[in-house]
């Protein structure tokens, strides 16, 4: 729907609109469907759950990885890790979402407040490290910026 959504914004834009294609969408009158009705709110819906993933992303960026036959896999956090610029660099966390399969390894603030909590002068100085969300890696000491797991 993101994708669709794009492909619309970019011809809206570029674009001079010169009429409808009668069918699924638009019916013989010109007037929108139903269905059109129903894509558009797939569209909306699909903006929306982007942009709180976003918002998530900037509160728990991906972590940086890597992982070879010889050595294991890497996981580590930097300022830029998951893309994400930042003024912290995090330490390496399992993020468990509900309905995922798997959890996914993200980068949490280690300092300061909670991020719900940013205008909060009293807090235990820990950022996000005690949202349920979140789980150590077993093995990797807790404020490490980087985790190895050899083979």
């Amino acid at each position: 729907m993101l994708t669709l959504q794009n492909w619309l914004s970019f011809y809206e834009k570029n674009y001079v609109f010169v009429g409808t294609v009668i069918g699924r969408f638009y019916g013989k009158d010109g007037l929108p469907t139903p269905q059109l009705a129903q894509v558009e709110a797939m569209m909306t819906k699909a903006l929306e759950a982007n942009k709180q993933e976003q918002k998530e992303k900037q509160k728990f960026p991906p972590c940086n990885a890597e992982w070879s036959a010889t050595k294991g896999s890497r996981f580590w956090c930097s300022p830029k890790s998951g893309g994400v610029s930042r003024d912290w660099i995090g330490v390496p966390r399992k993020l468990y979402k509900p309905g995922a399969k798997e959890p996914r390894c993200v980068c949490v603030r280690a300092t300061g407040p909670p991020s719900d909590q940013l205008d909060n002068p009293v807090h235990t100085n820990r950022g996000d490290l005690d949202d349920p969300s979140l789980r150590e890696y077993t093995g990797c000491p807790p404020l490490a910026i980087t985790c190895s797991f050899p083979r």
